[in-house]
């Protein structure tokens, strides 16, 4: 099996900048499309995600015989994450992916997924995700105003990485400036390890790291390497510390003006996408910590006990089930076991 690098990412988008803004276009156009919607993301052209997205898109638009057109606005084109929401909240984009824990401003239960230390490997991910705790989070997006697919695109295991040391231990982190996304569940799991988080969109932390406004980030390796993190972090510590991935997120007014048959080949092919995008992630995921070696970063691997059961005296476990609820904690626990 080839391994899948960022190298051939690029190959796989050849035809330039030029063609970003309008990735999902195909040629002329046979007849005028019935519906043009557009699809928004916060992830670089080359990302396994945009890839797949674009020839999703083009199925699409060649099943429904030209009469759904979605064109692809990638790397945080429209906004910053919290904008693009707005955004698809209110029609003015038809379709957004965004991680759970982002989310989770408007849907509080769509963080589950990121829990500190609670998956331990995608065997525990898919199930629960695919399954019952992921039909449960859709149902609290769906009453939220937006309609999300029912595959979850995956954005792999995160890492923590440092421009000043490495994190070896929880004890690492006390009073560590770190980048974090705008979600309340990564600003308590800081704290409860004594850190300093600071909520930052991720169209702005590039500069935040190279400005030195924060020290550190957590992000999975292939966005490391696609942001190009490496020139402006120096450490990376292996700690697998959340699952993070992507719903896709329809404004739902916008997805019911599809006649059913559009729906569903627009479900068919996301989803058949999603699946995709999952092996992708992992592949490149597992080939990256040589190649970001090469780039500079120093690596460390990490005891996951230790960081759990930080998090379990610091009552961080406690905290959240209560604010989750039973019925949710209890799906993930029948995954992942006992947390609190």
């Amino acid at each position: 099996m080839s391994r899948l690098t960022r190298r051939k990412f690029l190959a796989a988008t050849a035809g330039g900048a030029g063609a970003v803004t309008s990735l999902g276009i195909l040629g002329s156009r046979a007849r005028a499309a019935e519906f043009i919607y557009k699809y928004a993301n916060n992830v670089p052209v080359t990302h396994p995600m945009n890839v797949r997205a674009r020839e999703a898109v083009e199925k699409i638009k060649e099943e429904s015989g030209g009469r759904l057109e979605i064109q692809i606005f990638p790397n945080n084109q429209l906004g910053g994450d919290t904008d693009m929401l707005s955004q698809v909240r209110s029609g003015a984009i038809e379709f957004f992916t965004l991680s759970g824990l982002i989310l989770s401003t408007l849907v509080p239960v769509a963080s589950i997924n990121g829990i500190g230390f609670a998956f331990k490997s995608y065997d525990q991910v898919w199930p629960a995700m695919d399954g019952p705790l992921g039909a449960h989070v859709r149902a609290a997006i769906d009453k939220a105003g937006l309609h999300a697919l029912e595959q979850m695109w995956d954005n792999g295991h995160r890492q923590m990485t440092s421009s000043t040391k490495p994190i070896n231990t929880p004890d690492d982190l006390i009073g560590l400036k770190i980048r974090v996304p705008v979600s309340p569940l990564w600003t308590s799991m800081y704290r409860a390890f004594g850190a300093s988080p600071a909520s930052i969109n991720f169209s702005e932390v590039y500069s935040a790291l190279q400005t030195k406004v924060v020290e550190g980030q957590e992000n999975p390796l292939s966005v490391i390497d696609i942001a190009k993190l490496y020139e402006v972090q120096k450490y990376c510590s292996v700690t697998n510390h959340m699952w993070d991935g992507f719903w896709f997120l329809a404004n739902a007014a916008a997805y019911k003006k599809l006649p059913s048959d559009l729906q569903d080949i627009v479900a068919r092919n996301l989803d058949a996408a999603a699946e995709k995008d999952r092996d992708d992630i992992r592949k490149l995921n597992e080939s990256l910590q040589s190649q970001l070696t090469q780039k500079g970063m120093v690596f460390n691997n990490t005891d996951a006990e230790l960081f759990r059961a930080a998090l379990r005296k610091a009552g961080f476990y406690a905290e959240w089930k209560q604010k989750f609820g039973a019925e949710a904690w209890g799906l993930l626990e029948s995954q992942v076991g006992a947390l609190s």
